[in-house]
């Protein structure tokens, strides 16, 4: 026998799945429990009373049986009665074990098959016809499905997400107040209940969500993802019910070509002939079948129920055959609510959906609301509001290296709203937010000027896209793809500034790259990406380009003509390219200013000469290259001011360096330089030389006369001594001692009073060969020592501090020239 609790998980588990029963399947269900008691109620009356009765009789020649009373005489037939002998008195009387057996005798032999097992036989048809229509449901292949996709409609019909965005549906469409009235049938209903109680209605209604409501609904929207993916794929379902619906009209119409003719073989009146003379003086028995009346009425109540079972099968397979049910349309849906996004479904999933509406059409809209994107971007807004409030949002701000205040914000589904509210904000980084997007609120934020779109493909609102058409100076993107950038960029048309990280000139898809001319006011373009051409479109159709920086990331950037054609560039930057020499193409661009050709692979630069031809050039970084040498005609860059030559293989210098009198910064770090030319002294303006990483073992006199030298760097070199000269720097900032074979400090650095404590960068020990006056000032905290400076009106300093490097993110020293007005 079956326990309370397996009785009580079949009940349950009928009812979990009466979602899914169209009015036919439960109208059959209903018949089946009739059917079902038809052959119970037969079953008791053959086990409770007894099935025949068996009397004596006589043959006639007409195979008739004559049955005959106590006293001989004839019973069945009394016009008959001369024509037989009257028995001997007694012969006629049987002992009861008698009666018991010709009762049974003939009860197997005479009986026909159908009076016999007639509540067996209705029994038996009536369990295949359950377990037919209830296959699907326990079939492998589909009950798994089906018990998924059910367990998930009560969930969706219990979340309170879903009163919540159908209610603000409604409250779109004509400002009704929102309905909470429908509700699916699930074991936890009254939870729903419980919601709408503690919930206000309208407007109020549409509040942030529960932590815990949220992050349910939030794992709502993954199964039904994952449950589409996985009952779309397959039309199983449709066919496994097909089949069951065809396999019960089969077994239907062979039931109901028998059962008539049966039926008819239910008899009340039965001879028998019990060949036993032995044991009875009689052969012939007339018997009576007790039940035969009352098996032939249940036989023609259940020809008729499966009459009626037999049309609900027949309209359930015209059901089948003239609706498209591997194919499910939310047409109405999306007319009636704002999730116009939510998709037609396919396969076994359209064909449950096509059941559930059979049950009710309500269920299929609250299950469509977590296939809509859009709902699921608007609970995700939810709960990133309730996780991000300006109180949190607030201690993620701060000042940038440009003094800018900015916000970042890194691995969220989106942007909180909270972030509209901080009114000072100028930066804005987005980075890996998949769908982040910008609403008219942010036309609060009047200080925006620069946005950070780090694979992060933003949406933005018509408002929202005036403002930043207005506001926008700076824009910074990095896509793997092209396809994933934003195409409002080009609606932007203050925009002075743009850089692009990725692969954002894919030659598949240049229709990104066609319209940058749209940016009419463009000054600065910045590339990082892999191109062996440099793009005509830019060249040619920007004309208000003035820095151009390209990083091609290692790769030969070989045609390069174009850039002629630019020609109020003012700032070309040409990284990582893998040139062999100096483009030759630049030397017309007249208006050129800086030249970088950082990362390359250059071994000469007798170009350079070339470099005569650009009146205005005042800046050259050749750093992280291959030069050998300098040329010795690079003097004739005298209005050069800035020389940077770090990370070559430059051994010495030549005197013509010397030549380029306008120099204040010279960058010669990690060469192979043995010895510093005395005619640096030449140099009466420069501010900055770095000549650490090298092999220089002496300083000479003549760099003492450099008075306006503000950072020295001889960090790790030969040097053993640091002349007495030294204290005639008097505007040393910054002197870098590190890493040489020095064994003591010259007393004159005392002397040095624009030297700040920070500034003189030697090795602890070193600071113990000075005097204990000397010691303790460079000992100073910061802070007292810049004051004192500050009483003493030292203004002009050229700060440069080789401990905070982050120039280009390799290590290079991090210079800053503060002047004073």
């Amino acid at each position: 026998m079956l326990s309370e609790g397996e009785l009580k998980d079949f009940a349950q588990g009928q009812s979990l799945y009466r979602v899914l029963q169209p009015w036919w399947d439960v109208f059959s269900h209903y018949l089946s429990i009739m059917m079902f008691s038809i052959g119970t109620l037969g079953g008791t009356l053959q086990v409770t009373l007894r099935k025949i009765v068996c009397v004596p009789c006589q043959m006639t020649s007409e195979d008739f049986c004559v049955v005959f009373n106590h006293r001989g005489t004839t019973l069945r037939n009394a016009t008959t009665e001369a024509s037989f002998p009257l028995l001997p008195k007694g012969l006629y009387k049987l002992d009861l074990q008698q009666y018991t057996y010709v009762d049974a005798v003939c009860y197997e032999k005479q009986l026909h098959w159908f009076a016999k097992f007639f509540p067996y036989v209705v029994m038996l048809e009536t369990l295949a016809l359950v377990i037919i229509s209830n296959l699907w449901f326990k079939y492998p292949s589909t009950s798994s499905r089906l018990m998924h996709f059910v367990s998930i409609l009560h969930k969706c019909c219990d979340s309170p997400w879903t009163t919540r965005a159908l209610s603000e549906t409604v409250a779109e469409q004509g400002g009704a107040q929102p309905s909470m009235s429908m509700c699916c049938p699930a074991p936890q209903a009254s939870s729903t209940s419980e919601y709408s109680s503690r919930r206000p209605m309208g407007t109020e209604f549409l509040s942030v969500l529960d932590k815990k409501e949220g992050e349910q609904a939030k794992a709502i929207f993954e199964k039904v993802k994952k449950l589409k993916v996985h009952v779309e794929d397959k039309d199983i379902i449709y066919h496994l019910y097909m089949r069951q619906i065809v396999t019960k009209i089969v077994f239907l119409l062979f039931t109901l070509a028998y059962i008539p003719y049966a039926a008819s073989h239910i008899l009340f009146d039965v001879d028998c002939v019990v060949d036993s003379q032995a044991l009875m003086p009689f052969q012939p028995f007339h018997c009576v079948h007790s039940l035969a009346t009352i098996f032939r009425l249940l036989s023609l109540v259940y020809t008729v129920l499966m009459v009626i079972y037999s049309l609900t099968c027949f309209y359930s397979f015209w059901w089948m055959m003239r609706n498209s049910l591997r194919e499910y349309s939310f047409d109405s849906v999306r007319e009636e609510s704002s999730f116009s996004d939510i998709p037609d479904v396919k396969n076994d999933f359209a064909f449950i959906l096509h059941l559930l509406d059979q049950y009710n059409p309500l269920f299929s809209k609250r299950f469509a609301v977590f296939l809509s994107e859009v709902s699921e971007k608007k609970l995700r807004q939810l709960n990133l509001n309730y996780m991000w409030p300006l109180e949190k949002l607030t201690q993620k701000v701060m000042r940038n290296a440009q003094d800018q205040i900015e916000l970042h914000l890194m691995l969220l589904s989106g942007i909180p709203e909270a972030v509209f509210d901080i009114r000072e904000l100028e930066v804005l980084k987005l980075q890996l937010i998949p769908d982040p997007r910008l609403t008219q609120k942010l036309t609060q934020l009047g200080n925006m000027r620069e946005i950070w779109l780090d694979h992060s493909p933003a949406t933005v609102d018509l408002m929202a896209l005036g403002f930043l058409s207005e506001n926008l100076r700076i824009l910074r993107m990095k896509f793997t793809e092209v396809e994933q950038a934003p195409w409002w960029v080009f609606s932007l048309r203050n925009l002075t500034e743009l850089y692009l990280y990725g692969n954002m000139f894919n030659q598949d898809n240049t229709t990104f790259v066609n319209s940058l001319p749209k940016l009419k006011n463009l000054k600065v373009l910045f590339i990082k990406c892999t191109i062996t051409a440099m793009p005509k479109v830019i060249t040619n159709s920007i004309p208000s380009i003035q820095k151009l920086s390209v990083d091609n990331e290692g790769t030969q950037l070989s045609v390069l003509q174009s850039l002629k054609m630019m020609s109020q560039l003012t700032c070309l930057e040409l990284l990582n390219c893998d040139l062999q020499r100096i483009p030759s193409h630049i030397f017309s661009l007249k208006n050129l200013q800086e030249i970088d050709l950082k990362g390359n692979n250059l071994k000469t630069i007798e170009e350079i000469i070339s470099f005569q031809h650009l009146p205005k050039l005042s800046i050259l970084k050749l750093k992280y290259n291959s030069i050998i040498y300098i040329p010795v005609h690079v003097g004739v860059l005298g209005n050069l001011e800035q020389l940077h030559l770090a990370h070559n293989l430059i051994s010495c210098m030549p005197a013509q360096l010397f030549l380029c009198s306008r120099l204040y910064l010279l960058d010669l770090s990690h060469n192979k330089l043995s010895a510093i030319p005395i005619e640096i002294q030449e140099l009466k303006r420069l501010q900055l030389l770095n000549v650490s990483n090298n092999n220089i073992d002496h300083l000479p006199e003549g760099m003492f006369q450099c008075k306006t030298l503000q950072s020295l760097l001889l960090g790790h070199n030969n040097l053993s001594v640091v002349p007495h000269q030294v204290s005639e720097l008097t505007n040393l900032v910054v002197l870098d001692l590190r890493g040489n074979q020095l064994e003591s400090l010259p007393a004159e650095l005392e002397e040095c009073h624009s030297l700040m404590p920070s500034g003189l960068l030697v090795e602890e020990g070193l600071l113990n060969s000075l005097s204990p006056t000397a010691k303790e000032g460079f000992q100073r905290p910061d802070k007292e020592y810049l004051g004192k400076m500050e009483a003493e009106g030292v203004g002009n300093a050229l700060i440069c501090n080789p401990i905070i490097c982050n120039t280009a993110g390799h290590g290079d020293t991090a210079c800053s020239v503060i002047y004073s007005m």
